[in-house]
This record gives C-alpha cells, sequence and structure tokens, in this order.
C-alpha cells in the first residue's frame, strides 16, 4: 500500500511542479479540493481552488520557476486521505537564491480523484532554537 500511496503523492508533485514551471494558475489550483485550505509563502489564508488560483495569479511573473520537493514522507492515514510532509525548494530566477521551505499536504479522494486539502508551508529557519 505505501508503494501506492507513494506513486499518488508523487504524480501530483509532478504535475505541481509542472504547472508551477508554467505559472499555470489555473493548472495549479485543479489540484486542490473545493474545501482546500492554503497557506503559502505569504501570511495570507486562501480557502478553495478560488482561493488558490488567486494566491497563484498574484505571484510575480518570474522568468524560470521550478521547484524540487525532497525528502517526502507519506502516510496513508484513511482509505481517503492522505499525509504528505517534505521540503520543497523553489528557483525563481536563475542565478538568485532558491526559497527553501518545509510544505505540509493534506490529501483527500474527491468524486474520484485525489486533491490537496490542505496546504502550508514554513520556513526552513528555525523560529525557535532548541
Amino acid at each position: 500500500m505505501q508503494d501506492a500511496t507513494d506513486d499518488i503523492v508523487s504524480g501530483i508533485m509532478d504535475r505541481w511542479a509542472a504547472a508551477f514551471g508554467r505559472l499555470d494558475a489555473k493548472a495549479l489550483a485543479s489540484l486542490y479540493s473545493r474545501n482546500a485550505f492554503f497557506f503559502g509563502s505569504n501570511p495570507n489564508f486562501y480557502r478553495g481552488r478560488d482561493g488558490v488560483q488567486s494566491y497563484f495569479e498574484g505571484l510575480p511573473r518570474w522568468q524560470s520557476p521550478s521547484v524540487q520537493f525532497t525528502d517526502v514522507r507519506t502516510a496513508q492515514v484513511a482509505a481517503d486521505l492522505i499525509n504528505v510532509a517534505g521540503t520543497a525548494t523553489f528557483t525563481v530566477e536563475m542565478g538568485a537564491e532558491p526559497l527553501v521551505v518545509k510544505i505540509t499536504w493534506v490529501i483527500v479522494r474527491e468524486d474520484g480523484d485525489w486533491k490537496i486539502v490542505s496546504h502550508h508551508v514554513s520556513s526552513k529557519t528555525p523560529l525557535i532554537e532548541l
């Protein structure tokens, strides 16, 4: 079952990365649940596919955006629910420092397809030193 879960998540990440590389807000929003909660790289909270699309439409029109997902962990917590955590490294301009964030997704089966229902990114820089 873990291989199937990993394949589901990998497929979504591949589609997400391809759409982000085109800055295609509509294609990105299509990967999300109609009930999605979304916290991206700004302090605003976005809700639903329209909110997700609005977030991506508001991004700068970079020349060469890309994302790489690493350290991905998945767990299928119910038949129709997958928990995902990992690192996302965004490169938005050639030669610029990449933006590296922690990312968590909750993926749900909705209308027969897998959709991101919760999206959250946070800084890799520690806020509290332990």
